[in-house]
């Protein structure tokens, strides 16, 4: 049953000071303790302002002020109360003499569900305690003051048209701040405000469902739903939150394609372009994305065989394109029936019929005036070479294809570059040539014919024409290679020394056929003969030994070669052939030259390489001489004795009545030099004048040439018999001409030439290293000049 809430209050009060009543008479000794009552109630249908919860006999009190008492208290104001914890002093208060307890604020359980107190009562006068701390938790209740909220609002959901009723669109969630577990304050149940009659929800789960079948997104594509949720389980004086939710309705294939009207016409004219778009035609789809992709195709083969149809994937078009040329003589209408079908198509409509439609197109061929036309896309021809001027090469044809059939006048295009070897016939098309062709220069040629109305020459055609230049035998040929041919000097009779080939610049189909011979009119060669090896080569071969290039270094072999063509042509060519002493070792023959660079095994870089660091070397010397030349050296000034130094002055002489170059008197007495030396880099005051130099001689001293004679005879015999000098020979000058000397030269230049009886011809067995001295002495009738 349900009883009032004040009767329930006053009982648990006087079951309460019951108890405390009966505590202390069980109680043998009694004791001092704190009591906590409440001493004024509210008991109302309101929100509070705040509530005051304590856990003393474990029932809830609601109380806007308590009262801490203590059984040492007579009410003479000798306890003081005292009240610590949490919120003490600032929630909550209390009267230091009547113990009483006030709340100061406003409490919210969201923000805290309990308050942790402790009380104790203390002698004024002795600040004893009287008794010990107690305890005090006060817990605040719960009340509906925290409406429902939907965090994650709004919503956008989608579901797809034409669903089931009941089809689950979106579940949403509200919360509610309130204690869930007392009461019903966090309660919710959902309902629908705005969207029905096309979506319900569940009152428990908040689940969206479809509640009208067969939505149709191409009626209507977009629907706003308003859900709230009430607390206290949606009674009376319950708070509510409210979220909107966008729903919208997503395409399925349910609309087949649709032509907007049955028959269509289309003009296309006959010079359209093979594979080029004539025209489009669209069949409607109200669906969008894939479920909108419609195939369009012809479904009649006369059409199918000159037009095709494609679908444009941005615009959804068929467009219609030309497969074979169009011919308004042959053919002036064609008649299309085209279908377009949906690509994607959903079983689960199949209900509702085909997705495809048909619908007739009508194609009128234009007429128009059209360039003339080659019989062929390409012609080919050939003429022979050397052909005089205006020999025929061909003929083009060229027809008006329209039915007026003008007459067409033809002509070469005059673009092409290069010399003009051939014209075209205006009426007839032949095609003649205005220059001899030469296969060897220009074997094929290209031209372009045109062709064009009498009656409309702005419709112009072209076709290509390629011109094969055929061959005769016009070209005598010529032996292969314009390079020396070396014969060794131990070359033996019968020896092959080289095989030769020939060219020809004609054509030959079988294959080129050379027989060679040498020239009937000029003598036999003494020293080499010609053997036709009836291979299209020849070889050269020696008829004597010991060549000798010192004789005879080059010889001259003509040669006639003759073609297997008809007519045949023959040439002649000459051989030079250079006498060389080859290598022993080795089957490469080359002259001495090239057979020392050869077998150094230096190549072109390498040589350049030596050549060049020469070349630097060569500088630096010539650059240090210069120098040495350049810079002036002072007189050297020494005690040596100076007959036997070479005195350089770097003045000019007067010549042999000079006397002021050199006094000979330094060499008849030594001891007079030193008062004669001059300093070389300072010239004698008596040079400073213009002129010819001046003959000046000493009158003091007389020279007896006797006395010199001796004299330098002296020194000679003294030079060649001192030990101290370098054993190699000195040059010592003395500014003395000689007499002559009896003794003849011993030069053997001067010598008669004599001829040696010993044989030589030994030499011949030593080898490559001795075959120079055996050329010298080998010959005894070779005469030794100088």
């Amino acid at each position: 049953f349900k009883l009032d809430v004040t009767i329930l209050i006053l009982i648990l009060i006087f079951f309460n000071s019951i108890l405390s009543v009966f505590l202390q008479i069980i109680s043998k000794t009694p004791k001092p303790s704190l009591i906590l009552s409440c001493r004024y109630f509210a008991v109302v249908k309101k929100k509070f302002d705040f509530a005051l919860f304590f856990l003393h006999i474990h029932t809830h009190f609601v109380c806007f002020s308590f009262q801490l008492h203590s059984n040492s208290d007579k009410g003479d104001g000798s306890v003081r109360y005292i009240l610590s914890g949490e919120g003490a002093g600032t929630i909550f208060i209390i009267d230091e003499v009547t113990g009483d307890i006030h709340a100061t604020k406003s409490l919210d359980r969201e923000r805290k569900t309990h308050y942790v107190l402790h009380a104790q009562a203390l002698d004024r006068n002795t600040e004893e305690a009287l008794e010990p701390k107690s305890e005090f938790i006060i817990k605040v209740q719960d009340i509906n003051d925290n409406a429902p909220k939907f965090p994650d609002g709004p919503f956008v959901a989608s579901v797809p048209e034409m669903s089931e009723v009941g089809t689950s669109v979106l579940q949403v969630t509200a919360t509610d701040a309130d204690d869930p577990t007392y009461g019903n304050s966090a309660r919710i149940v959902y309902s629908i405000l705005q969207g029905q009659p096309y979506f319900s929800v569940d009152p428990k789960t908040g689940i969206i469902r479809t509640a009208l079948a067969n939505m149709d997104r191409e009626a209507r594509e977009h629907y706003t739903v308003v859900i709230q949720a009430k607390d206290m389980a949606g009674q009376v004086g319950g708070l509510s939150g409210s979220t909107t939710i966008n729903i919208t309705l997503t395409d399925v294939n349910d609309n087949p394609p649709k032509f907007p009207q049955s028959m269509y016409n289309l003009y296309v004219p006959e010079s359209a372009q093979v594979g080029k778009p004539v025209g489009k035609i669209k069949a409607n789809d109200e669906d969008l994305g894939v479920n909108a992709d419609i195939r369009y195709s012809i479904i009649i083969s006369e059409g199918a065989n000159m037009f095709s149809i494609s679908a444009d994937r941005d615009t959804r078009e068929g467009i219609i394109s030309l497969k074979k040329p169009l011919n308004f003589e042959r053919k002036k209408t064609y008649t299309l029936n085209i279908e377009g079908v949906n690509t994607h198509v959903d079983p689960r409509f199949s209900y509702l019929g085909s997705f495809k439609d048909t619908a007739t197109l009508k194609i009128t061929v234009g007429d128009v005036d059209e360039a003339p036309v080659f019989s062929m896309d390409y012609y080919i021809m050939d003429v022979y070479e050397n052909s005089p001027s205006g020999t025929e090469v061909g003929a083009v044809t060229a027809r008006d294809p329209d039915s007026r059939n003008s007459h067409v006048r033809y002509f070469l295009d005059r673009k092409e570059e290069g010399i003009n070897y051939f014209r075209v016939d205006e009426y007839s098309g032949v095609i003649y040539t205005t220059l001899p062709l030469d296969r060897e220069d220009m074997p094929w040629h290209n031209i372009t014919v045109m062709a064009s109305e009498v009656d409309n020459p702005s419709l112009l055609s072209h076709v290509p024409v390629t011109v094969q230049v055929l061959d005769v035998n016009d070209n005598p040929p010529e032996i292969a290679t314009d390079e020396e041919v070396i014969v060794c000097e131990s070359s033996r009779p019968g020896q092959v020394i080289q095989t030769v080939t020939a060219v020809d610049k004609d054509d030959f189909a079988n294959g080129q056929r050379f027989s060679f011979a040498s020239p009937s009119q000029l003598p036999v060669n003494p020293n080499f003969t010609l053997k036709d090896n009836e291979d299209s080569t020849a070889s050269i071969i020696a008829r004597r030994r010991r060549f000798n290039h010192l004789t005879q270094e080059l010889y001259e072999l003509p040669i006639v070669v003759w073609d297997g063509g008809e007519p045949s042509l023959s040439g002649t060519s000459t051989l030079t052939l250079r006498v060389c002493p080859c290598q022993r070792h080795g089957r490469i023959r080359m002259c001495q030259g090239e057979a020392f660079l050869s077998s150094a095994g230096l190549s072109t870089g390498a040589l350049i390489a030596i050549l060049l660091c020469i070349v630097i070397l060569l500088a630096i010397v010539v650059l240090f001489i210069t120098l040495r030349r350049s810079k002036k050296e002072p007189l050297i000034i020494s005690e040596e004795d100076i007959r036997e130094n070479v005195v350089t002055y770097d003045d000019e002489g007067g010549g042999e009545e000079d006397t002021e170059a050199f006094d000979i008197i330094a060499l008849r007495n030594p001891a007079a030099a030193e008062e004669l030396k001059f300093r070389r880099d300072i010239r004698p005051e008596g040079r400073k004048h213009c002129g010819p130099p001046r003959i000046h001689r000493s009158p003091s001293v007389e020279l007896d040439e006797v006395d010199v004679h001796q004299f330098i005879k002296q020194k000679l015999v003294e030079a060649d018999m001192d030990t101290s000098v370098p054993p190699y020979d000195s040059l010592q000058t003395y500014a003395y001409e000689g007499q002559g000397s009896p003794t003849g030269s011993i030069s053997p230049l001067d010598s008669p030439g004599t001829h040696s009886e010993q044989d030589f011809n030994y030499l011949d067995n030593w080898g490559p290293q001795f075959q120079k001295l055996a050329e010298l002495y080998g010959d005894p009738e070779s005469d030794v000049t100088t």
